[in-house]
């Protein structure tokens, strides 16, 4: 038998009785998630700060995968922050060209770098507001960042995170850095990292855009989202 929705709770579908966001609701939904996606973790290649901060700039509006398939050539051609400020920016386009919106991320790339390198002595900085100081760089990519390069603690919120948060009820906002904030609430910040990486598989591997897979969805039960199959 349902109970009755009390205050601050909603009704799922199919006589389901869905709790508000709570940090209980939400660790156990990443440990749910963790005993799916054991193997969860960033899918940019990268060796180094730059590179990442390179990568997920090119990461914008397109795949890990593409990226992952032009990064090669240009990490064995530009070695430093100096070597991309110097870049050609019309050689550097076509070289960027397959990931999309190639001009403007080669724009933001070479202008950063050149930031980089009169600034920062051509390392990547490790604070937020140094990172997001930087052309082309938001919340999302220092986020990256900050906890792949660093072992600092961020939540990153891309396309993934907020649909996956948002039809979980856990939030109620398009916003990403609404959801940062919100997620931060929820989660002890060495879980920060981590999360962002269980999101995000789950987004890709599951609760897609256009076509989630809800009959084999481990988190079934939790989804309050009018749009389950």
């Amino acid at each position: 038998m349902t109970r009755a929705v009390g205050p601050g709770e909603k009704a799922g579908g199919r006589g389901e009785t869905v709790v508000s966001p709570t940090k209980a609701k939400v660790k156990k939904i990443l440990d749910i998630l963790a005993k799916s996606y054991p193997d969860a973790r960033i899918e940019l290649n990268f060796t180094t700060p730059l590179e990442l901060l390179v990568a997920t700039i090119l990461s914008a509006q397109c795949t890990d995968t593409r990226v992952n398939l032009v990064t090669p050539h240009l990490f064995k051609k530009y070695r430093s922050a100096k070597a991309y400020a110097e870049a050609n920016p019309a050689s550097f386009e076509e070289e960027i060209r397959s990931t999309g919106f190639f001009r403007s991320k080669a724009k933001n790339i070479i202008a950063c770098c050149q930031e980089l390198v009169r600034d920062f002595g051509g390392k990547v900085p490790r604070t937020m507001e140094e990172l997001t100081g930087l052309p082309g760089v938001g919340r999302k990519t220092a986020n990256i960042i900050l906890y792949n390069a660093y072992d600092i603690p961020g939540f990153g919120v891309d396309t993934h995170v907020a649909r996956v948060t948002n039809r979980l009820g856990i939030v109620d906002t398009e916003d990403p850095e609404r959801i940062e904030e919100q997620m931060c609430r929820f989660l002890p910040q060495q879980d920060w990292g981590q999360a962002t990486h269980l999101f995000i598989f789950h987004g890709r591997r599951t609760c897609a855009a256009k076509q989630p897979r809800c009959p084999q969805c481990a988190l079934r039960s939790f989804c309050p989202w009018p749009g389950k199959r």
